[in-house]
C-alpha cells in the first residue's frame, strides 16, 4: 500500500470530521499544509489512529504492511462516539484484515458479524457414478451410470448476537438427458440456529448426522438442541418428522406409492447423539433413533413399530496425520420374507491418511474401509462406495487440485449381504468420481 491509498484511507475514516472544522496542529514535519491530505493525517494523529515515526516526520510516500494497516484499524476501532458512516467504514476494515488483527490480539467477530449480515457460499459439483457387477448385470442387464450435476447455495443471515438463519437450496442437472433431475430448485434446509455460550438450539428443516454417517445423513423437520458444542461431553437431542421417501429405500415405497398404497410416507423420528472427545487423539460417538410409521413398518413390512436404532463408534488418531475409526450398530426389526437378521446391523472399519483441504493446493487424503452395511438399518447413509444391504470393501482419496477445487475418487467392490437370488449371483461393484468446486 502506498501513499495514496493510505491516505486515502485515512481521509475517509475521519470523513465526517473533516467536513467541519481541525483544530489539530501539524504534527508532522513532512505533511505540509497545503498538501491534499493534511487535514485527514493531522486529525488522524490527534485522534491517535497514526504516530509517524519518533524524529517527527510521517513518511507517507512509503508502502506499509498490512499488519501496520491493520494497527490503524485497530486504533480507529477504539474510537469512541463514532459517526455512523465512519462506523461502516471501520467495520470494512476490520473484516478485510480480520487475520491480522487476532494475531495482534483484536477480537472482531462482532463487527464481521455487522459488516456483512447476509453472507453466502455454496459450491457446483459434478458427480459420475457406475454401479455394475453380476447382481446388477443380471437384473438390469447393464451397468447403471449417474451423471449429475449439482448447483448448491448456503445463505447464512444473521439476525441478533444469538441468533441467525440458515438454508441450502439445491439444483440439480441429468447430464444424460440435459434436464433437471428435481425440477426446480429445491429448498432442502431451512432452520433458525440460536447459539448460548456451549448450547446451541435449530428449528426448522435442519441437518442431522449420526456417527460415522452410519444410520442417518439427511434432514428432518423440527427442533434439535446440542449441549456442549466443542466441549469435551457434548450431547444432541432431536425430535420431528421424516419423509420415508428420501430414505436409502424409497426408492421401493415409491414404487408400492404408484401401485396404491394409500398410507402416509412420513415417519416420526427421536433421537439423541452423545460425543465424549477428551482429546483430539480419541471420540466416541453413541447414537439412539426411533422411526415410527405403523402403516409401512407394520403393515407393509411387517415389522415392528416403531423401528429403535442404536450403536457407537470410535476414532483414536495415534500419528496428527493418521486415523483409525469403527462402530457397530442395530436395528430392532423383526425378521419377515426377505427382510433377514443380516440386514438388521451394520458396521464399519476405516483407516485414513490426512485429508484434503479445499484451501490448501496439494492437500489430499487416502483411507480404505471394511463396511457392511444392513439395509434395514441403513435408513440415510453417507458413504459414496458400499451401498445399503451390501458388505464389502471401499477405497477411496481427496486431492485439493486447485485453491476450492476439490477431486474425489471411490471404489467399492462386495456384494448383497442377503439375497434370495438362486444362482448366487449377489457380486456388486461401484466407481464414484466426483470435482467440487467451492465458492
Amino acid at each position: 500500500m502506498k501513499k495514496t491509498l493510505v491516505s486515502a484511507l485515512s481521509a475517509a475514516l475521519v470523513v465526517g470530521a473533516a467536513s467541519t472544522t481541525f483544530a489539530a496542529a501539524n504534527p508532522f514535519s513532512d505533511v505540509p499544509r497545503d498538501h491534499w491530505a493534511y487535514d485527514a493525517v493531522t486529525q488522524l494523529a490527534a485522534d491517535g489512529v497514526v504516530e509517524g515515526y519518533g524524529d517527527g516526520t510521517y513518511r507517507g510516500d512509503r508502502s506499509i504492511t498490512r499488519y501496520e494497516m491493520a494497527q490503524m484499524v485497530a486504533k480507529a476501532m477504539a474510537k469512541e462516539n463514532m459517526p455512523v458512516s465512519d462506523k461502516a467504514l471501520v467495520d470494512r476494515l476490520a473484516a478485510e484484515f480480520a487475520d491480522e488483527l487476532n494475531n495482534l490480539g483484536v477480537r472482531v467477530s462482532n463487527l464481521e458479524k455487522h459488516a456483512d449480515m447476509v453472507k453466502w457460499n455454496g459450491k457446483l459439483q459434478y458427480t459420475y457414478e457406475r454401479t455394475g457387477g453380476e447382481f446388477v448385470n443380471k437384473y438390469v442387464g447393464h451397468k447403471k451410470t449417474n451423471n449429475e450435476l449439482l448447483f448448491r447455495l448456503n445463505p447464512t443471515a444473521e439476525v441478533n448476537d444469538h441468533w441467525s438463519v440458515k438454508a441450502r437450496l439445491d439444483a440439480k442437472i441429468d447430464l444424460r438427458t440435459d434436464s433437471g433431475k428435481d425440477g426446480n430448485v429445491k429448498l432442502n434446509r431451512a432452520y433458525a440456529e440460536g447459539k448460548y455460550g456451549s448450547t446451541v438450539i435449530q428449528l426448522g428443516k435442519l441437518p442431522i448426522l449420526t456417527e460415522q454417517g452410519m444410520l442417518f445423513d439427511d434432514t428432518i423437520s423440527g427442533a434439535a438442541v446440542t449441549l456442549g458444542k466443542d466441549k469435551q461431553v457434548s450431547g444432541t437431542i432431536y425430535a420431528g418428522r421424516y419423509n420415508l421417501l428420501n430414505a436409502a429405500w424409497g426408492d421401493d415405497l415409491e414404487k408400492e406409492v404408484k401401485g396404491g398404497y394409500k398410507g402416509g410416507t412420513t415417519a416420526s423420528v427421536q433421537g439423541a447423539t452423545l460425543n465424549l472427545d477428551p482429546s483430539e487423539k480419541f471420540h466416541l460417538g453413541i447414537d439412539y433413533m426411533r422411526l415410527g410409521n405403523k402403516a409401512i413398518f407394520a403393515d407393509m413390512m411387517h415389522s415392528k413399530n416403531p423401528l429403535s436404532y442404536y450403536g457407537a463408534g470410535i476414532t483414536v488418531r495415534p500419528l496428527q496425520t493418521v486415523y483409525l475409526s469403527g462402530g457397530y450398530w442395530k436395528v430392532n426389526a423383526r425378521e419377515f420374507s426377505d427382510t433377514k437378521k443380516e440386514h438388521m446391523k451394520g458396521y464399519n472399519v476405516e483407516l485414513g491418511y490426512k485429508g484434503a483441504d479445499e484451501a490448501d493446493p496439494g492437500s489430499f487424503g487416502i483411507y480404505a474401509a471394511y463396511r457392511y452395511v444392513g439395509g434395514m438399518l441403513a435408513t440415510a447413509p453417507t458413504y459414496d462406495g458400499a451401498m445399503p444391504n451390501t458388505k464389502g470393501w471401499e477405497f477411496g482419496g481427496q486431492y485439493t487440485l486447485q485453491k476450492n477445487i476439490v477431486g474425489s475418487l471411490v471404489y467399492f467392490r462386495g456384494k448383497q449381504i442377503y439375497s434370495a437370488e438362486p444362482e448366487g449371483k449377489t457380486g456388486m461393484n461401484k466407481f464414484f468420481g466426483r470435482v467440487e468446486f467451492f465458492f
